[in-house]
């Protein structure tokens, strides 16, 4: 067995509000499921197909930066998963129901952005046939009743922000890394990959996106779960977006992620050739090489923490609206820690971040030339987002396709892209446009 992570609560950090909830069954959704429920630019949002959940409010937080984030995350997460109470005949039967916290962390640990979790007032769930309703407290003696929280989720749904119209344009400027910078940043990790270096780098750039009304943040994610339906959409604190990308799911004592490495861009493929996206990313030397280090990655960090694990012989080609990537679906059965206790899902998403996927092989090199040749903080993008409940279930994807709300008509975009030996900056370039476009339709942009 392996020794759990340590997780003492640093001694300036606020302690944890103990937290009451009563979660009530509700009958089948509508089949835009959740989507109805999408309608508040400040709603925490995670979900893919109809399924996830929604929050409304906040009766807790906490923020955290440095090397500490994840340990100061998990200790404030621990404290409340210990103290949580539940309604009597109203406790969770299900992975993220009852006391349940959104979550987002940066990418770096020298970041400026706060790494952040969320207790939502009211969470809206949905798993294929079966929805629920949690209502959450920091006052133990409150009485949570089945029609308080219709009555709060009702008037939540009413307060709608005035975003009736999605905006009809505006600018999109480079940001932090111009195009001319990125592609000679890109020749740099190739000069150092040729220099042995390291094996893979993962370069991102930015662009600002100027809008000429309020972001429609609301709109935006129901143009990203309807065209981006095999991705899960995303709204943690102002991170929007919807990442093809699964870091990990926790169900129990099971662990799934989806690991993805290998791009193709669907706008520059022949119309009458349907073998092209299996031809091109299959068959290539180079994309197959950059899956088989990613999936490298991942198998290695989860080794320690599983007893037993189901990696595909091969990659499927994962087909979306704006590329088709290489993929493949793990799955672990996880060994518990020697208190007994399973490694949960905040614990995971800290061992496996930050991935070969979004980082490079072997990490630490990469992560230091990022640093060095990036010439931007990452802040949130390609940081863990998701969430986590008391019992340690969760799903955590890795923010990707996405960007970072900076006031009221501004958003910061992001892409990257997977650089080895055979890279070429021209196409890394076109592949980062490629990547974005998911976000620039949603923007009307």
């Amino acid at each position: 067995m392996t020794e759990a992570p340590a997780a003492a609560l640093p001694d300036h950090e606020v302690r944890a509000p103990t937290l009451h909830s009563a979660t009530f069954e509700r009958g089948p959704m509508a089949e835009s499921g959740l989507l109805d429920y999408v309608v508040r630019s400040d709603a925490l949002v995670w979900g893919r197909r109809g399924d996830g959940k929604v929050g409304f409010g906040a009766v807790a937080r906490c923020d955290a930066r440095g090397t500490d984030r994840f340990a100061t995350a998990r200790a404030w997460w621990a404290d409340v998963s210990r103290r949580a109470t539940a309604a009597p005949g109203q406790e969770p039967t299900a992975p993220g129901a009852g006391v349940v916290a959104f979550a987002t962390f940066a990418f770096d640990a020298t970041s400026a952005a706060a790494s952040t979790l969320i207790v939502p007032r009211l969470v809206v769930g949905r798993s294929a046939d079966s929805s629920w309703l949690t209502i959450i407290s920091d006052d133990p003696s409150e009485e949570l009743t089945l029609e308080q929280a219709e009555e709060e989720l009702a008037l939540a749904l009413d307060e709608v922000d005035d975003e009736a119209e999605l905006h009809r344009g505006g600018t999109l400027a480079a940001g932090h890394v111009s195009e001319d910078a990125f592609t000679a940043c890109v020749a740099a990790g190739v000069a150092a990959i040729d220099a042995g270096e390291l094996t893979k780098l993962v370069l991102a750039r930015d662009a600002v996106a100027e809008l000429d009304g309020p972001v429609a943040v609301a709109q935006v994610l129901r143009e990203l779960a309807l065209r981006y339906s095999d991705c899960w959409t995303y709204s943690v604190d102002g991170l929007i977006g919807a990442t093809p990308e699964m870091l990990v799911r926790v169900d129990g004592a099971t662990a799934q992620a989806r690991v993805l490495a290998g791009t193709l861009d669907r706008s520059t493929a022949p119309a009458d050739d349907p073998h092209y996206p299996h031809r091109v990313l299959a068959g290539d030397e180079k994309q197959r090489h950059e899956h088989q280090l990613a999936i490298d990655s991942l198998t290695a960090e989860l080794g320690p923490l599983v007893s037993e694990m189901i990696a595909p012989a091969e990659p499927f080609v994962l087909q979306l609206p704006n590329v088709w990537h290489l993929a493949s679906d793990v799955q672990a059965h996880l060994t518990p820690y020697d208190d007994g206790r399973t490694p949960s899902a905040l614990d995971l998403a800290e061992v496996l971040h930050p991935t070969a996927a979004v980082c490079g092989t072997p990490t630490e090199a990469a992560a230091g030339l990022i640093r060095r040749l990036e010439g931007m903080d990452r802040g949130r993008y390609a940081g863990p987002v998701g969430w986590v409940d008391a019992e340690g279930n969760g799903e955590f994807g890795i923010a990707l396709r996405g960007g970072v709300i900076e006031s009221t008509s501004c958003i910061r975009l992001y892409a990257g892209c997977g650089i080895v030996a055979a890279s070429d900056p021209a196409a890394e370039l076109a592949e980062s446009w490629a990547k974005m476009r998911p976000m620039r339709e949603a923007l009307n942009l």
